[in-house]
């Protein structure tokens, strides 16, 4: 295969003109003609550059409010036509075709668009035609053709040109034909999945997934796993758009377990006072609101001490001083909140270790969204889990109704529930989990294990009475049996939420009855898996 290719002639036609400048100065140093379209070609001619326009290669003007402009066979021929095929040089020459060797494209801004909020026709005038037809043209040819379609691939350009007298090397060129194809497969894919949205198709016949790589990784979940981190884009608060201040990059569990944190205390209006969340391996393991930061922080930990060494924060307000002092006091992975002030970042300067994440808002978890998950064969899509109960919604079932506090102390379960592993059991007192139960097969083991933990915790505290006495607990999903529901009884429980609708809610409820319990159904269940 053709390695060495001069490069003689080039064509710029990009939406983002940041670098054009400089990228065409090299260029014409090197001695390479440049062609250009519509506002590209206004640019370059406006820094006093020589530039050629598409309508005067291909004879015809720029049409139909520069619709059509590039789809024309001088330059399609240009960028599809194989140097070394005789058949290809004959048809050239006898047209007046001449060849493209280098294809600057960037596209239209539809993603912007769609970010923005633009209107279905602004949408729908955002969907670029003859870039992404140029830009797989070039990559098919990448033999003998350069794509670039990213702007942070303008300086490796240049490199590789520099380094070869004006030439590139088939390698250089299948990097840039990978790129390519992903970018258009990434935009394709951001135009149907704006569609799908914007028709209300819940399931299309065929659904795409793309990202951007942010981070490579030095391992994945295990050290020998590979790994890689991609950013879809959205404008979604979070871990992908954050501002990390100081410690090393994060890892694939990091990144997993930070997000599950801070998905989850946005869950807690800011505006209704400052909540913490701890997580450890994707689960929380201590959740309190407080009547400050360190405050909540503090409650968090004393839920699970010996599970938060190591584990990763969040906060629903920015990060103090105050709390920050608290945090250093153990071994913490990563923080994240939506700010943090000098003072604070000042201390946690001092753990090199520790990251500190700032996101300057936080995410709306009533916002709609998708979920997948890759299974063998196939992948599962589904609506991001936004569901949301208040107290209007509830349903008392027992003949004791919750008491104002308990019904606070519910709900307040009930939101952490949504982000537990089910089999999903969550005690709560005072605003705070005093107990969480995640991922086992029984739902009776988990009310169990959270029990004992708050065992061991109360325990530890110096306290006589375990940490679920006089507290509420929540199911994600109803109770099978009356058994589960005994054990939380048990545990000190005083008032349980759970969905309701199973077979033998009868049975449930009487034995709450019976135990003098307050329960009420959400009709709503948060399996997590």
């Amino acid at each position: 295969m053709t390695n060495l290719v001069p490069v003689g002639r080039a064509l710029l036609s990009v939406s983002d003109k940041s670098g054009l400048l400089d990228l065409a100065r090299a260029l014409a140093d090197l001695e390479v003609e440049l062609i250009s379209t519509g506002g590209t070609a206004a640019a370059l001619r406006a820094a006093g550059l020589k530039v050629r326009d598409v309508a005067e290669v291909t004879g015809f003007p720029e049409m139909m409010d520069g619709r059509v402009k590039t789809l024309h066979p001088m330059v399609h021929g240009g960028l599809l036509a194989l140097r070394d095929d005789d058949e290809h040089l004959v048809a050239m020459a006898a047209h007046g075709i001449e060849p493209i060797d280098l294809l600057v494209v960037n596209l239209y801004p539809f993603e912007a668009a769609v970010a923005r909020g633009a209107s279905y026709d602004d949408c729908i005038e955002n969907i670029d035609i003859g870039g992404p037809a140029m830009i797989r043209a070039a990559a098919k040819n990448h033999r003998f053709v350069n794509v670039v379609t990213d702007t942070a691939d303008y300086k490796a350009l240049l490199d590789e040109l520099r380094a070869h007298d004006g030439a590139t090397r088939l390698s250089f060129r299948q990097k840039l034909a990978l790129t390519a194809y992903a970018r258009t497969a990434a935009y394709d894919t951001a135009v149907s999945t704006w569609m799908a949205g914007a028709l209300k198709a819940e399931a299309p016949r065929r659904r795409s997934f793309a990202g951007t790589l942010a981070q490579t990784m030095r391992y994945g979940e295990n050290p020998h796993q590979k790994a890689a981190f991609y950013t879809d884009g959205s404008a979604r608060p979070g871990v992908a758009t954050a501002k990390q201040w100081q410690g090393k990059e994060l890892s694939y569990n990091n990144i997993n377990d930070t997000d599950a944190a801070f998905e989850l205390v946005a869950e807690f209006d800011p505006a209704e006072g400052p909540a913490c969340v701890i997580v450890k391996h994707a689960t929380p393991c201590g959740v309190a609101r407080g009547a400050t930061l360190a405050e909540a922080y503090a409650r968090a930990f004393d839920c699970d001490r010996v599970s938060a060494f190591g584990g990763i924060i969040a906060l629903n307000q920015p990060l103090d001083a105050a709390t920050a002092e608290k945090i250093t006091e153990i071994f913490t992975e990563v923080v994240i909140a939506p700010g943090a002030d000098e003072e604070a970042r000042a201390i946690f300067a001092a753990k090199k270790n520790l990251r500190l994440l700032t996101t300057e808002a936080l995410p709306d978890p009533l916002a709609p969204g998708l979920a997948f998950k890759q299974v063998a064969g196939g992948f599962l899509v589904q609506d991001r889990d936004a569901g949301h109960v208040d107290a209007l919604d509830l349903k008392v079932v027992t003949k004791r109704a919750p008491s104002d506090a308990e019904l606070a102390d519910l709900l307040f379960a009930w939101t952490v529930a949504k982000h537990v592993k089910s089999n999903a059991i969550v005690y709560v007192k005072d605003g705070a989990t005093v107990g969480v139960g995640a991922g086992q097969m029984s739902r009776v083991d988990s009310t169990r294990i959270a029990a004992r933990k708050s065992q061991d915790m109360a325990q530890a505290l110096g306290l006589a009475h375990p940490l679920t006495q006089g507290s509420v607990v929540a199911s994600d999903a109803f109770f099978p049996f009356a058994d589960g529901l005994l054990a939380a009884a048990e545990a000190g429980a005083t008032a349980i939420i759970q969905p309701g609708g199973s077979m033998r809610d009868d049975e449930v409820i009487a034995a709450a009855d019976e135990a003098g319990l307050a329960m009420v159904f959400t009709g709503q269940r948060h399996f997590r898996h």
